[in-house]
């Protein structure tokens, strides 16, 4: 079981400094993951494209803010840390050559000795694959699907031969390989049918996110879900224990004096003994790591947070594990 966390990718804790001190932290700490977002551009309005994790579909927070590269940044993160996995949640695929981005992953893996994992998504911003010139938006699905063949072909092959609709290449090296073998693990973002087709059938993970509407993933509905993914990946011919459940969350544990929010109290929010039995119901469905997003906005409460986590729930799911 391992508790990862997600890197602010924007707003006013995207800055440095910021995110330096998060990671350091959670090395410390002995988390287990970080992840950092993706974004290239951002259009001054997105009428065009509809956000999946809104129920009004719009984009919260603003589309002007800065948004640091994150193949760049976990390069960085490779050399300020020293035993976090380091990944994206998730690289839009589409948006990048395939090969350069091999190489760049294939180069953080290496300096960081073994900790990358590429979580993979296809995108929902129309504008942005307009800006950048990428593959036709309605064909980001099988552009993500073949770009992601060519990578792991890339960090397992050599010379790299590979032939496909969208890239073609013959006795190419793309060099060096990954520390990790047989390569940066994959983990498929996404929960629509066909992200849970691409994860049972070339992913080596499921990662989606939950807890935000109308994205809930209650448990009930991740269950019959990951029951998708494993039909998948046994008409593949693949064994559906192989592949790691994953599930990034917004997580809150509340201070002892902390009075507790009106309404519903939302999954992985709450006290202690409330967000380990929360962790405890999804374990159940198989999921083995968990990400978390802060759900404030001021480094302060998101060290103190972390430290919560830490000292007061961590400890009591591996408890819970032993018995």
């Amino acid at each position: 079981m391992e508790f990862g966390l997600s890197l602010p990718g924007r707003g006013p804790l995207a800055g440095l400094d910021v995110v330096l001190r998060i990671a350091e932290k959670a090395d410390s700490l002995r988390y287990g993951s970080l992840f950092v977002t993706d974004h290239v551009v951002m259009p001054v309005s997105s009428a065009k494209s509809v956000y999946p994790y809104t129920t009004s579909g719009q984009f919260p927070g603003g589309l002007a803010q800065d948004y640091l590269e994150p193949l760049v940044l976990l390069s960085h993160l490779a050399h300020a840390t020293t035993r976090v996995r380091l990944g994206v949640s998730v690289l839009v695929v589409p948006y990048r050559n395939p090969l350069v981005a091999a190489k760049m992953l294939a180069t953080t893996d290496v300096l960081s000795k073994g900790r990358v994992v590429l979580g993979a998504g296809v995108g929902w911003l129309r504008e942005e694959f307009e800006a950048l010139g990428a593959p036709p938006f309605e064909e980001r699905g099988s552009v993500t699907d073949e770009y992601l063949k060519l990578m792991r072909a890339a960090w397992t092959t050599d010379p790299v031969t590979f032939e496909g609709k969208y890239y073609t290449i013959r006795d190419i090296h793309v060099l060096p390989k990954p520390v990790q073998r047989p390569a940066i693990p994959i983990w498929i973002g996404g929960h629509t049918d066909a992200a849970l087709r691409r994860a049972g059938t070339i992913g080596d993970g499921w990662h989606p996110i939950g807890m935000r509407p109308p994205a809930l993933l209650v448990p009930d509905e991740y269950a019959a879900k990951v029951k998708q993914i494993h039909t998948w990946a046994r008409r593949a011919g693949r064994d559906p224990s192989s592949i790691t459940l994953t599930i990034r969350v917004p997580m809150e544990v509340r201070g002892k004096r902390a009075r507790a929010a009106a309404g519903d109290r939302p999954l992985f929010q709450g006290t202690a003994d409330e967000v380990v039995a929360d962790i405890r119901r999804y374990q159940a469905l198989g999921v083995s790591h968990f990400v978390f997003d802060h759900t404030v906005q001021e480094l302060r409460a998101v060290l103190a947070n972390m430290e919560r986590f830490a000292n007061d729930v961590r400890p009591k799911v591996a408890r819970a594990r032993r018995k």
